[in-house]
């Protein structure tokens, strides 16, 4: 019965992040809103609303271990998983935005996480700092997308669309309710995959932290899975990867964020998250620069290298999980030679890409 509960608690959370999503992309269209910052907020923040809702309720029922391994597994899965197989699916197109601005941010909140959780604890004063800044950054890019949407359709010779007609009216009140719809799916959801999960983990032995880490983090982000493969697969490749860098901003400052702020007293950091999963994850967000960077796409052997990195990643989590003989071999295989040729191999190829950026600069100029 609990394996059933945790299945249905997925469906649900699938089921209530299509319709959040769905209408709240249409409100947002509605307003008039550049399809990249959707991509960046709406569509971002829709599909982590699952990480949102479990995390929250974690929180709330003092399993706190379950709220972070659900923010730092998710955005590794993010980035890994979901980038990797879109982009073997189809090489995906890189934002020069996305570049310039959000991935640099993304790295920046990472980093922000690892120095508050230094002393062992998200305190609701770390809380409201970075969900302060998911209040900026979304009112920025919210004026951004304005702005652009405007400059658009003053360029454009086609004419603007009606506004206040019945059926314009009846469109609103439609998407209104698949939002209140989806939020109440959502927080169903939500309770029952956090009370299955801890009665897995209860089962088999393992800890709230990996389950969290594993499972959860999976179940919450298959939105984003389904979002990004089905852009990469209708051409839409811009959004697939707004979805990942904007989901992963906001799992950190408004997902972290508001659970510390309403977890009484705080959130715990299990010494292991500070010394192996947040770095984890602010690696992962740092091979996002140079790989995004090279060329503005990211290439089929790029999204076969991320998949690769989260099945080993996943691998170890296991073996540690389980003691395994061969985790301390698995582990000196990853230190000691994947991991320094991944980081030769994408230093020469950002160096290649700044050769070749620089000759076409110079090849226009003269």
């Amino acid at each position: 019965m609990t394996f059933v509960l945790f299945a249905l608690g997925v469906v649900l959370l699938i089921g209530g992040a299509e319709m959040l999503v769905r209408g709240a992309s249409r409100l947002a269209a509605a307003a008039r809103i550049s399809p990249l910052v959707i991509g960046l907020t709406v569509v971002a923040f829709g599909t982590s609303a699952p990480e949102f809702a479990v995390s929250f309720s974690a929180s709330l029922s003092g399993q706190a271990s379950i709220a972070v391994g659900n923010v730092i597994g998710s955005n590794i899965f993010n980035v890994l998983l979901i980038l990797g197989i879109s982009a073997i699916i189809a090489p995906l197109v890189v934002s020069q935005q996305l570049i310039r601005i959000d991935v640099p941010l993304m790295i920046g909140v990472s980093v922000l996480v690892l120095v508050m959780g230094w002393d062992g604890s998200f305190s609701r004063f770390d809380g409201a700092i970075l969900f302060g800044g998911l209040v900026i950054y979304t009112v920025v890019l919210l004026y951004l997308g304005r702005r652009g949407a405007t400059t658009a359709a003053a360029t454009s010779d086609e004419p603007a669309p009606l506004r206040s007609t019945p059926e314009g009216a009846s469109s609103w009140l439609r998407n209104l309710v698949f939002v209140a719809g989806g939020l109440l799916l959502l927080v169903w959801g939500s309770r029952m995959l956090v009370t299955s999960a801890v009665d897995i983990a209860q089962l088999l032995g393992v800890s709230d932290l990996v389950i969290g880490l594993t499972i959860i983090a999976a179940g919450t982000s298959l939105p984003e899975v389904v979002t990004s493969i089905i852009a990469s697969l209708r051409g839409e490749r811009d959004l697939a990867v707004g979805n990942v860098v904007g989901s992963n901003l906001f799992n950190i400052m408004g997902v972290l964020g508001l659970a510390a702020i309403v977890a009484p007293g705080g959130i715990e950091v299990a010494p292991s998250v500070v010394s192996f999963d947040i770095p984890i994850m602010i690696a992962v967000a740092f091979a996002c620069l140079p790989i995004f960077f090279t060329g503005g796409v990211i290439s089929r052997w790029e999204g076969a290298l991320l998949f690769a990195y989260y099945i080993a990643y996943t691998t170890y989590l296991i073996l540690a999980a389980t003691d395994h003989d061969a985790l301390v071999t698995f582990g000196t295989i990853m230190l000691e030679f994947v991991i320094p040729i991944t980081a030769v191999t994408l230093f020469v190829l950002s160096m290649l890409a700044i050769r070749r950026r620089g000759a076409r600069t110079k090849g226009k100029v003269d």
